[in-house]
């Protein structure tokens, strides 16, 4: 277990290991992204990236076949792009098409492309395409009112089934990502071709408050999982089998004990951790009788 201490002036809001567990890179109040290297135990601070303006609110690393680049989130409105060259971090893009807080980023699945996934609390969401020679476009949609909070891609797949790529990227309708607002809703995108956009394909309710956070299993199973966190004290675990519809089940009967901020599945997909305003992380499995059971508690 790695313990860095003193890392920032401020409050550490996101921390985010790479690909390849080797970096780390932390994100703070103190408008900063601190970048170490892991060693087994050891770490090392190899780079204080400041060009933000205001508190990063998250950090996500884009897959190792686009080479070792970060996308950062803040308070100022914008998402900066950093890219290491011989052992030296250059902020390489600003986007800056969002007019609030950009609260959470996403790069998706490498099968989709270079693509970064923007939450604003403008009500908008933006998708970055970053092409070769340094070009890039991005598509902008109205998503939710009063903010945006938390986007999450769909593993690659069309309509719950897993697409044949034959070494090929993926197709463009494949694309699919959730997303979470301050309108209490969660909301399901899919790209159309035919108008060159992201279009809501179900309005998921049953928050009572603002969703804090969303996240989309990454297991390409018979069914598909979301979960979402809210200022209303629950999670609820969405599960879709097929093309059928959504259906929803409350992670647990009782509320948590204070608000849930963040929802976070393991990689297989079936293990789901939930922290909150109590300072401690649950995590969650689902048993052979569909019903989700705690699987542990962590104290922080």
């Amino acid at each position: 277990m790695v313990s860095i201490r003193n890392a920032h002036n401020d409050l550490i809001h996101d921390a985010v290991l790479d690909y390849y567990g080797k970096r780390l890179a932390t994100a703070s109040s103190d408008k900063t992204i601190k970048i170490f290297e892991i060693d087994g135990e050891n770490q090392k601070l190899v780079d204080t990236l400041k060009k933000h303006e205001g508190p990063v609110w998250q950090v996500s690393w884009a897959h190792p076949k686009f080479g070792v680049i970060l996308a950062s989130a803040s308070y100022d409105g914008k998402v900066l792009i950093w890219r290491e060259e011989n052992r030296h971090w250059n902020n390489i893009h600003q986007h800056a098409v969002h007019k609030a807080s950009v609260n959470s980023i996403s790069w998706a699945p490498q099968e989709y492309g270079a693509l970064l996934l923007c939450a604003s609390s403008d009500g908008f969401i933006s998708v970055v395409e970053f092409k070769d020679e340094g070009k890039y476009d991005h598509i902008i949609v109205s998503a939710h009112s009063f903010g945006v909070n938390a986007v999450s891609w769909a593993p690659p797949s069309v309509s719950g089934s897993l697409v044949q790529s034959s070494g090929q990227q993926q197709t463009q309708e494949s694309r699919r990502f959730v997303s979470g607002g301050s309108d209490n809703s969660v909301k399901i995108w899919k790209f159309d071709p035919a108008s060159n956009t992201y279009v809501v394909e179900t309005t998921l309710t049953g928050h009572t408050d603002w969703v804090r956070d969303v996240a989309w299993s990454p297991s390409v199973l018979s069914k598909s999982y979301i979960a979402s966190a809210s200022q209303d004290k629950t999670v609820i675990i969405w599960t879709q089998e097929g093309d059928g519809p959504w259906t929803m089940k409350l992670l647990r009967s009782e509320k948590f004990p204070d608000v849930v901020w963040r929802v976070s599945w393991s990689l297989s997909g079936n293990v789901l951790a939930v922290s909150g305003g109590d300072n401690k992380v649950t995590l969650w499995k689902e048993n052979l009788k569909g019903e989700w059971e705690s699987a542990g508690v962590i104290d922080e």
